[in-house]
């Protein structure tokens, strides 16, 4: 599968966390909060699809909360929604995804 990288959210910038936001906080230690802080960092990176989506409707989106903690976050937009799937700690490939973007770091 092929994607393409963003370098403007193309999605949203902020998304529902409604039925995955406590999964995310348990799991991942990431509040819906942080992932809609990452969700609106005028330097994210967007890649879209997503390229670990099975579905290939999956968005990822990098970027920086204002505490300066760099999280990836997955969407999905249904039926005109934005649902927040999933966030996390970027890990180096997505670090490295983010500073290619033009990130802050």
């Amino acid at each position: 599968m092929s994607y393409v990288m963003y370098y403007a959210v193309t999605n949203c910038d902020e998304a529902d966390w409604l039925y995955r936001g406590d999964y995310m906080r348990v799991r991942h230690g990431v509040t819906p909060g942080e992932a809609n802080q990452a969700l609106s960092d005028p330097e994210r990176v967007t890649i879209e699809p997503d390229p670990s989506s099975l579905s290939g409707r999956g968005v990822r989106v990098i970027g920086l909360t204002r505490q300066g903690r760099l999280l990836t976050v997955i969407t999905l937009r249904l039926e005109g929604t934005v649902w927040g799937v999933n966030g996390w700690d970027a890990n180096p490939t997505d670090h490295r995804r983010y500073i290619q973007g033009g990130g802050l770091w």
